[in-house]
């Protein structure tokens, strides 16, 4: 209650400054003000920038090293140079290490138009521009135009979805905000945008992950490797995210626990794949 006294608060106040010359100055700098903040972080020789204009992303950068070290440790297995798609690249952290510590070409597919500028600051921000390319659309299992729906206006904020209604859980979304725009499946981005097919895909997009995966049976069959987060007790996501890795020749390696109930990072490879550790 207090939480929503205090936003109403601060809407009213904004409010009333923007009816003014001096006001509507204000907030212009307060606002250049909290998107050039910034923090370094250091992880394994490599250094990175990210822009921190909230508490949310601040919370973000300062768990890089400790929220889902699984991932990182996947990233550091990648054969340098290889073709990376990142499908739910929010902010760009892991697009970021990527690109820095195996010069992967990262493709950052991020739909969501809270994330995109923040993604876009963080490239620049550690001079990855020749190195990732942002991808703003949504994947699916097919072209066409729907509904993204989001959960909240945070930058930096996660728990959308395109083209359905139900969230991470397979439960009815909480939706504060929506806008229609254009999704492509996996097949497509190769076909139509002729983005270079991946060796390697890490897929985060809050519940339409078996979605995304059933529109990329060609993609899949050339890949190596796939970290997907799943729910298991979404059942329609897990048996379907299964069938669709195994229909591709993929093998179920390792499950990650992430503490959030019955969510897992899991880690498909193929056959005897062998990532380079070095």
């Amino acid at each position: 209650m207090i939480k929503n006294l205090t936003k109403r608060l601060i809407a009213g106040i904004v409010s009333w400054l923007s009816k003014t010359y001096l006001g509507r100055y204000l907030y212009q700098q307060i606002n250049n003000a909290t998107m050039n903040q910034k923090k370094v972080v250091s992880y394994r020789s490599h250094q990175m920038t990210f822009t921190v204009p909230n508490g949310l992303n601040q919370y973000r950068v300062s768990t890089f090293a400790t929220k889902e070290p699984e991932t990182l440790e996947w990233i550091d297995a990648i054969p340098v140079g290889s073709i990376l798609w990142d499908v739910g690249a929010n902010v760009g952290l892991y697009t970021i290490y990527a690109a820095k510590s195996r010069n992967c070409r990262v493709y950052a597919f991020e739909p969501s138009v809270f994330n995109l500028e923040l993604l876009a600051r963080n490239i620049f921000s550690n001079a990855l521009q020749g190195k990732v390319t942002i991808v703003p659309i949504a994947l699916s299992n097919k072209v066409g135009s729907s509904m993204f729906k989001m959960s909240n206006t945070d930058w930096g904020g996660a728990l959308s979805t395109f083209g359905e209604s139900f969230d991470q859980n397979g439960n009815v979304m909480n939706e504060v905000f929506e806008f229609q725009t254009i999704g492509v499946s996996m097949n497509d981005a190769v076909r139509l945008l002729e983005i270079p097919l991946p060796k390697f895909i890490k897929i985060d997009v809050d519940g339409i992950e078996h979605f995304i995966l059933r529109g990329g049976s060609d993609v899949l069959k050339g890949v190596e490797s796939v970290l997907v987060e799943i729910n298991d007790d979404f059942a329609e996501q897990a048996e379907q995210t299964e069938q669709h890795l195994k229909n591709a020749g993929l093998s179920l390696y390792r499950k990650y626990d992430l503490g959030e109930g019955n969510q897992y990072n899991q880690l498909w490879i193929r056959g005897n794949s062998t990532l380079d550790r070095n």
